[in-house]
């Protein structure tokens, strides 16, 4: 597996869980940050893993595609070099998985067009936890009972809101011929939150320091309030789904967007 984005805290955790998972092993590290330092020490583990980050992914793949194991990129890196990182793993015969927040819609498009071109396999994942996914499932099934639902979403710093995770619920609620919250549907008072879709969900979004990252979806009618929620205090909640990733996308000769296709 190479990590391109290796140097991110989400990079060095994909790197000690990947260094521990049964079948797999680190093969390469690639970030513009630390460079040649070795992504064991950096990683604190107890021996280095005499593999050092570099910068340039296509001299790390072309080291790598002398071998015939299996390869997989796990690309963390940024939405505007997704596209060319993809292709060069592609070109090397390698797949790809990719956890890259707010990528838009069309890079999926094209990367799905070249992917289905190469018979080449890749995961794009809006998120890797299993968490996360559970609470989408939850909701869906939830939607068919309820005519009022909110998200409330929780984050200790600014970042893009709505988050992707809260993004990805409601368009699940979406279009299921469902229409939520008809009291207020059309109120345009700012402190109601944000309309997603046509459908009516509200997302509200916290931004507090020390609070976790959390997604809250409510759902309630006279009487009664059910509520879904999904904590995420580290990055480590994460990996599972990463190497379940890496295990299912080796076995694919297209583009998936979900790691719920997965599971």
């Amino acid at each position: 597996v190479v990590i391109n984005g290796a140097a991110k805290e989400i990079g060095r955790a994909a790197v000690v869980a990947i260094t521990k998972a049964r079948g797999m092993e680190v093969a390469g590290a690639v970030d513009s940050y630390l460079v040649g330092e070795d992504i064991g020490k950096i990683c604190d583990m107890e021996e280095a893993l005499e593999i050092p980050i570099l910068n340039d992914l296509t001299m790390v793949l072309g080291s790598i595609s002398q071998s015939k194991a299996t390869a997989v990129v796990v690309d963390f890196t940024d939405p505007s070099t997704v596209y060319d990182n993809v292709k060069q793993a592609t070109a090397f015969g390698m797949r790809s998985i990719v956890y890259v927040p707010q990528i838009k819609m069309e890079t999926v498009s094209a990367l799905s067009a070249f992917c289905e071109k190469a018979s080449m396999g890749c995961l794009v994942a809006p998120t890797l936890s299993i968490g996360s996914i559970l609470l989408q499932q939850a909701a869906i099934s939830a939607s068919f009972h309820y005519n009022n639902v909110e998200i409330v979403e929780s984050k200790p710093n600014a970042r893009d809101f709505p988050s992707q995770d809260a993004i990805q619920i409601a368009n699940n609620l979406t279009n299921l011929g469902q229409i939520y919250n008809r009291e207020d549907i059309s109120t345009d008072i700012p402190a109601r939150g944000q309309v997603l879709g046509e459908d009516g969900v509200r997302v509200h979004s916290l931004v507090l320091p020390g609070i976790s990252s959390s997604t809250t979806v409510y759902f309630s009618r006279p009487g009664e309030v059910y509520t879904l929620k999904h904590d995420v205090t580290d990055v480590q909640s994460l990996m599972p789904g990463l190497l379940l990733a890496i295990r299912k996308v080796v076995r694919i000769k297209n583009l998936v967007y979900g790691l719920e296709k997965f599971l």
